[in-house]
């Protein structure tokens, strides 16, 4: 049960908990082309309420660009949040850190470039750039993905606290594709992987035809606190021929960070 499912249950909400449990609804619902809405049904399942409020609730929401209903009548996270949410002092001062080395990753590649970072056993995603000739994948600014079945996933997860990692791989491990690591030791041995090469790679874990390398993103006193990847057609790209290009680049951010005096996201 969510978190918003269970403050309903406690006791009587009022509007502002009504509004906050329809958005937290969405909290562990991965974004993306054709994927990651809600229906209005959904929404009240997940929260509670009953369906003449939430589509009172879910209407204003979505007349105020909080939430965007898709062609297919599914709700998804509306772009008004997503710029509100960016704009937080962390955010907004690692991605403005970040830009100048994302861009010149794709200026390099060509390929998808992200920035993400912890949140709540999740991969945040804080900026994206891709081109035309880019391939799909399931990400854009503002959704969370699995930690277990990306690459800037696994570097979180693989330098996160224990306890982080035993509850992420205790909560189960969803198969994504028929290439998603699934088994916990398996993925153990693969975190620890990345922590001895300093880098993570997938191979069509999370979209099928993709492939990723993604580095962490250092404070200055060396606690991991995003990561930055590239993905890319798994039938023409090696990613470990990309991982230096993609350590190079988070070096570099990370020495921006550490001199930085903004406080950061850990």
């Amino acid at each position: 049960m969510s978190s918003a499912r269970r403050s309903a249950a406690r006791r009587p909400l009022g509007v502002a908990g009504k509004v906050m449990a329809i958005l937290e609804a969405f909290a562990d619902v991965p974004g993306g082309p054709g994927g990651g809405g809600l229906t209005l049904t959904e929404i009240c399942r997940r929260t509670g309420l009953p369906l003449a409020t939430g589509h009172r609730l879910v209407g204003e929401l979505t007349a105020g660009g909080f939430l965007e209903r898709g062609s297919d009548g599914a709700y998804r996270i509306g772009i008004r949040l997503w710029r509100i949410a960016a704009q937080t002092p962390a955010a907004a001062a690692l991605r403005e850190l970040a830009l100048p080395y994302l861009e010149d990753l794709y200026e390099v590649t060509r390929e998808n470039v992200q920035l993400a970072v912890l949140r709540e056993g999740r991969a945040l995603y804080l900026e994206r750039l891709r081109g035309p000739r880019s391939v799909p994948i399931l990400t854009r600014v503002g959704a969370e993905l699995p930690l277990h079945a990306t690459g800037v996933g696994k570097v979180l997860l693989a330098f996160a606290a224990e306890p982080v990692q035993r509850e992420v791989i205790e909560a189960g491990l969803t198969a994504c594709t028929p290439y998603t690591i699934t088994d916990p030791d398996r993925l153990r041995r693969e975190l620890a992987e990345v922590r001895r090469q300093g880098y993570a790679v997938t191979r069509e874990e999370m979209t099928l035809g993709s492939c990723s390398v993604a580095a962490p993103v250092r404070d200055g006193r060396q606690r991991v606190i995003a990561a930055i990847s590239l993905v890319a057609r798994s039938g023409t790209a090696d990613p470990r021929r990309l991982a230096p290009t993609v350590l190079t680049a988070a070096r570099a951010l990370s020495r921006d960070v550490a001199a930085s005096w903004v406080a950061l996201p850990e």
